[in-house]
């Protein structure tokens, strides 16, 4: 059965922060994820999933129900419950295949043992052994987790891939039995804040938050209008229009991804960092850690082992507008600069 075509991600109009900041936790999956928050119609859901289509196959070992890589074997297999995993038979002579980056979306009421995986007891009915049945985490290792309104879904599963976004690992403890397996994927969350905000606590787990809005410009709204209509009447020709441009971005991700470890940032910038943080008023130093991440891989995207002023002033406007104290019904804030120069100016007052 032939694929759905896929609307080109370089074909969205305009919603560039949302978009880097798409690109940047790809680049930098240690980013911990991305919270877009937007009304509806603003091309959210079709960005996540057409990020996926510009990406590089990777290669896994064959039928692994962990997808894993081959240098992600060892203690896993070696621990594996699944007995008739294929690599039991033969850990020698790994067969591996390539496929797509995975897009997994989690519905709104997914269950925590769907999410995080549990024992498969029609197995050890039937067969009397102890069987992993795999979740969600396991099918979006190295690839994408989409939670669509995310603040929504009940705070302990949003918990549970909070922590697995953040350790890389998603530990199953079901039975007596306890198992751990890799789980690095890049989270992204979407939501309406008219629906509702998330808890504080989890907003400022999320590493890069994008607050976004429909275009204003009339040219921008025709320019939707045109490429919609011709994607839903023959979406083969417009993804040819878009291939160049698809086949760049790719491109450039992947030098990024390969720069990004040669990256330095001088000592002082880092006090420009903490300034930041510290004129914005925001608790602990998760968002200090995160803008140093974002302003090297913004650096790494745009071809330069060296940050700069410009790099953190960006990261910041990424990084803290969900982490701002704020006061009861208050908005998340939009520019992190005019509050930074509000505070100041309070402080000299």
């Amino acid at each position: 059965m032939k694929e759905k075509p896929i609307f080109p991600f370089t074909a969205i109009v305009g919603q560039e922060e949302m978009k880097l900041a798409l690109i940047l936790n790809i680049i930098n999956p240690t980013l911990s994820g991305v919270l877009i928050r937007g009304e509806k119609g603003t091309a959210k859901s079709t960005a996540v999933r057409a990020l996926a289509q510009i990406l590089p196959n990777i290669e896994r070992i064959k039928n692994c129900p962990f997808g894993l890589a081959v240098d992600q074997t060892g203690d896993i297999c070696k621990e594996c419950v699944n007995s008739d995993c294929p690599q039991k038979s033969d850990k020698d002579h790994l067969e591996t295949d390539f496929a797509g980056v995975r897009v997994v979306e989690l519905p709104v009421g997914a269950t925590e043992d769907r999410v995080v995986g549990t024992m498969d007891l029609e197995h050890a009915l039937k067969k009397g052994e102890k069987r992993i049945e795999p979740g969600l985490l396991a099918a979006a290792h190295r690839g994408i987790l989409y939670v669509d309104e995310v603040n929504l879904l009940d705070d302990h599963v949003v918990d549970v891939l909070l922590d697995s976004a953040a350790m890389g690992v998603n530990t199953i403890e079901r039975e007596g039995v306890s198992f751990s397996h890799p789980a690095r994927f890049t989270l992204v969350g979407t939501m309406n804040p008219e629906e509702g905000e998330l808890r504080p606590q989890l907003l400022d787990r999320f590493g890069l938050c994008v607050n976004i809005h429909g275009a204003l410009d009339p040219d921008d709204r025709v320019a939707v209008m045109e490429r919609r209509a011709l994607f839903d009447d023959d979406p083969e020709i417009l993804c040819r229009q878009w291939e160049e441009e698809s086949k760049k971005l790719s491109e450039k991700i992947i030098k990024a991804i390969a720069l990004y470890p040669e990256v330095e940032i001088k000592r002082p910038l880092l006090y420009e960092i903490a300034s930041y943080c510290l004129d914005i008023g925001v608790d602990g130093h998760r968002g200090d850690i995160i803008i140093l991440k974002t302003a090297k891989t913004l650096a790494a995207y745009d071809g330069r082992i060296d940050v700069g002023s410009a790099d953190i002033k960006h990261a910041a406007q990424l990084a803290l507008p969900h982490r701002i104290r704020r006061k009861p019904l208050q908005e998340v804030s939009e520019d992190i600069n005019a509050v930074r120069e509000q505070n100041r100016a309070a402080k000299i007052a």
